[in-house]
């Protein structure tokens, strides 16, 4: 059989979008000339890739075998890659790594920026999403790393942390809302108006249903997407919680008021983050993930100090 980097990569593409169509868009190709790179692959292979009966387009008994060595060898052709150019005396290639939505507001963004002028000849992908779905790619080795909440990865042998600054969570409301402003506050007047966040924190959501005195709290709007959530609290009497990094340029300019009970402790380790580059046990990370790790924690290391300078009144902390 002829091995064709490119038509694994098309199929490793249609494995994760379950479509011909979202897969074709992925990788950049009209859907017809993405179809005959499929039909290609399994004329070489001898067998069908994927079970086109089912709606979702699993792939076939077959095709799992192929896709796990596919996955495994466009890997390698990126360490490659990535080795060759070392050698050259010159970075390139393709990094990819992922984060999730909290810290894809500012941290990673700018670590990116730093990794980039740094290295202008590499390609950056970095994917945000939850965890969960992080750590299957991560497992998958779409990816060599990924920033996000480290509670779930801190006691399994399987995983390597490198742990960041925690950050302080904090409620926020519209500066207009009826709460803004109020010195008495409690989380009776805090959870009587509806909450606007995301539950994929572990301490989220003990924090809530803790202190909102409900069996089973459940939040009125639930999103990944921090700036998404946030925008609906702009324009309603939602409350959302957020970690003080990515609401301080709301608070510095006026577009959110800090919102905090009374009778919420400000220490409790729940109310912090607790987030980490988490990457696989055992398996060598590139130099350029390496190089991107070591900005990550430049970049966290600076904004933590920038937030610890600002007056606690508009970051919470």
């Amino acid at each position: 059989m002829h091995i064709d980097l490119r038509q694994l990569r098309h199929f490793v593409a249609l494995a994760e979008q379950r479509s011909f169509v979202a897969a074709a868009a992925a990788v950049n190709l009209s859907q017809s000339a993405f179809s005959r790179s499929i039909q290609a692959l399994e004329h070489n292979a001898g067998f069908q890739l994927v079970d086109r009966a089912s709606k979702d387009l699993p792939p076939t008994k077959q095709g799992l075998v192929l896709l796990e060595h596919a996955r495994r060898l466009l890997r390698q052709a990126q360490d490659l890659n990535s080795e060759i150019g070392r050698l050259n005396g010159a970075e390139i290639g393709t990094l990819r790594f992922g984060c999730g939505p909290a810290p894809a507001g500012q941290l990673v963004p700018r670590a990116v920026a730093a990794f980039i002028a740094d290295y202008p000849k590499a390609r950056v992908h970095f994917q945000v999403d939850n965890w969960q779905d992080l750590n299957q790619r991560l497992i998958n080795e779409d990816i060599e790393f990924f920033v996000a909440d480290t509670r779930r990865f801190e006691a399994d042998p399987d995983y390597r942390i490198i742990r960041l600054r925690p950050q302080r969570m904090t409620f926020c409301c519209r500066p207009d809302h009826p709460l803004a402003g109020r010195e008495s506050l409690t989380c009776s007047d805090l959870f009587s108006y509806p909450l606007a966040t995301t539950f994929r924190p572990p301490n989220i959501r003990k924090l809530l249903t803790e202190y909102s005195g409900r069996r089973d709290f459940m939040p009125s709007v639930e999103c990944e997407h921090t700036y998404a959530l946030l925008n609906v609290v702009m324009h309603s009497d939602a409350i959302a919680i957020g970690n003080a990094l990515n609401l301080e340029p709301y608070f510095l300019k006026g577009g959110l008021s800090r919102l905090q009970p009374l009778d919420m402790p400000e220490h409790l380790e729940e109310l912090h983050t607790r987030y980490g580059v988490v990457h696989r046990q055992g398996r060598a990370l590139s130099s350029l993930a390496k190089a991107m790790i070591e900005r990550i924690e430049q970049i966290d290391e600076g904004l933590a100090d920038h937030l610890a300078g600002l007056p606690a009144e508009h970051v919470g902390v």
